[in-house]
């Protein structure tokens, strides 16, 4: 069973239960209030339901501002090392400066421990390999 966990106007957060899977999926620009609260539901959905697995859907998502990249090193880097993630796709972004900002972060990002991560550029390639055995 696939449950919508939040919604706002350029983010949806879905939890699929059968497949322990979260599913982000933004759409266009966040303002630092949208990112920050949309990175705040993923950390309470990572809480709550413990998934082994998340895909991150950011074909349509733009660019990150500076300050907002910062708050997310700090604040989600470490939530996710910790977190029961034990593979996780991203479908990257179409935007240049999207994709600029997500390889900054992950430059900086600390050691995930067991996490497994990967970039794609299809959705369909992103879900049949996080959907592998963790």
């Amino acid at each position: 069973m696939v449950t919508t966990y939040f919604q706002s106007r350029a983010f949806t957060l879905t939890y699929d239960h059968q497949h322990q899977l979260g599913i982000a999926q933004a759409v266009g620009f966040l303002n630092s209030e949208e990112f920050r609260e949309a990175t705040a539901m993923c950390v309470r959905l990572l809480e709550e339901h413990k998934p082994l697995r998340w895909l991150a859907d950011n074909r349509r998502m733009k660019a990150i501002r500076q300050a907002d990249q910062q708050w997310f090193h700090e604040f989600a880097f470490p939530k996710l090392r910790d977190s029961s993630i034990r593979r996780n796709a991203t479908v990257v972004s179409e935007d240049i400066f999207n994709k600029m900002a997500i390889e900054q972060l992950m430059k900086r990002a600390p050691d995930l421990g067991d996490m497994l991560l990967h970039d794609f550029e299809s959705r369909e390639e992103a879900l049949a390999w996080v959907l592998q055995p963790v």
